[in-house]
Formats: structure tokens, sequence, C-alpha cells
């Protein structure tokens, strides 16, 4: 089985991972940004999506919430550059893992 890693957002964080070397990546904004998530979310041969953080913004709240304990694929928000990151590193391994990363 093939799985994959995609980045969807915006140009400027695209970008940074293309030239990371991931090649699975769309650039898309507003109401595209969902639509183009919602396929990604779910398609079965995706394991990892690191999406735009304003994607928190555009979705209701159950949806947001069956992302953020989603595991296939694990969903990982990311602030555009130059803006204040909302969840520390610590905060997100606690949600994501159930691991508490900051007593260790």
């Amino acid at each position: 089985m093939q799985s994959c890693i995609t980045v969807i957002g915006e140009r400027d964080v695209v970008l940074g991972f293309r030239l990371l070397g991931i090649t699975n990546t769309i650039v898309a904004e507003g109401k595209d940004l969902v639509k183009k998530f919602m396929e990604e979310f779910e398609n079965p041969h995706c394991s990892v999506i690191v999406v735009s953080e304003h994607l928190k913004n555009m979705i209701d709240k159950k949806t947001l919430r069956s992302i953020e304990v989603s595991s296939k694929p694990l969903v990982v928000f990311i602030p555009l550059p130059g803006f204040k990151e909302e969840e520390s590193i610590e905060t997100m391994a606690k949600r994501i893992l159930g691991i508490d990363i900051g007593s260790v």
C-alpha cells in the first residue's frame, strides 16, 4: 500500500515544503483550500497532511474536532511564515500523541 505526505496551503507554505523535496503539494486559498483539504483527508492513501492554520477558521467545529483526533491521516496545522504560532510543539504532541514532552 502506497502512502503519501501532502502539503496544502498558501503559496509561501507550499514553496518551503517543495524545496525540502515533498512533491505532493497543493497551492490553495479560501474555499478552494477547504475543498482540496477534504479531498485529501478522505484519500485512503494519504498518511500525513500538512495544512495552513487558516483552515481552522474556515470549517465547522465538528469537522475540526474529527480532524484533530484523526491519526490516519495525521493532520498537522502550520502557521504562515511571519504569523504567531498559536499551538506549541509540546501542546501539539500532547493533543496528537497523548505524550507530555514538556516535562521530559
